[in-house]
């Protein structure tokens, strides 16, 4: 499956990872042990098998754990490491990464989520519709936990409303992937602030954002205790790492 033809997947794991501390301790969240394989490994061997041509890890708190592990394990495809010199948020990581970005689109994604669907649809879809911005949405039973995306009729994403909690309801949201084409790129170097999702995404002007369903996505976050249980029953079961 090359649903990733190459291009550069950002992986944003520079996250503290305060709400699961109390199961992870000081085990950086990327490393957090599913299935006996640490979920970094999960993913990259996900990202290797859809064809990214190298994945590049903005890696925050806890930055020396995972490189030590990567020169242990060896990935299965090209990894290039990116240290905040300080808590950038999601925004500043990958500003802070955009010198060792080639590839146009590129594909942004949460270092703590899991996606399983049609990437080659997600990558094709954003060519023929000629935005800026795709954005992976999934259908969850409660958005109110994540924060609602709305789209229009043409695909748009009209709003992203905030996380409501004790307002649970179905809906769209943030899947946890993007694709960011050089344009969008080169607006977000120009711009400030932490936030990926509210001073990026959130202050584009209308019609740069197409949202893609990813109908029946196998997707999880493991940001918190309750998910993080659940995961192993979502990610590969396989070999386990000693």
């Amino acid at each position: 499956m090359q649903g990733l033809f190459g291009i550069d997947v950002v992986v944003l794991a520079g996250g503290l990872g305060t709400r699961i501390r109390g199961v992870l301790g000081d085990t950086p969240k990327v490393l957090a042990p599913i299935n006996g394989r640490p979920f970094l490994d999960h993913l990259l061997d996900h990202l290797a098998r859809l064809g990214a041509g190298r994945a590049v890890l903005c890696l925050g708190v806890g930055a020396d754990r995972v490189t030590t592990h990567l020169d242990r394990h060896p990935p299965p495809l090209p990894v290039a490491s990116v240290l905040e010199p300080a808590p950038l948020g999601t925004a500043g990581a990958l500003r802070h990464a955009l010198p060792a970005l080639t590839s146009d689109p590129v594909m942004v994604m949460n270092g703590d989520t899991w996606l399983e669907t049609d990437f080659t649809a997600f990558l094709a879809e954003h060519y023929r519709a000629e935005r800026p911005v795709s954005l992976l949405c999934v259908t969850v039973d409660d958005v109110s936990r994540y924060g609602q995306v709305e789209l229009a009729d043409d695909g748009s994403v009209t709003r992203f409303a905030e996380k409501a909690p004790g307002r649970p309801r179905p809906g769209l949201i943030n899947g946890g992937a993007l694709l960011l084409s050089r344009r969008a790129l080169d607006r977000l170097a120009a711009q400030s602030g932490p936030s990926l999702e509210q001073d990026f995404l959130g202050q584009l002007p209308s019609g740069w954002i197409h949202g893609w369903r990813a109908d029946g996505a196998a997707f999880i976050d493991i940001g918190t205790p309750d998910s993080l249980a659940e995961a192993s029953g979502v990610l590969p079961r396989g070999k386990t790492e000693t």
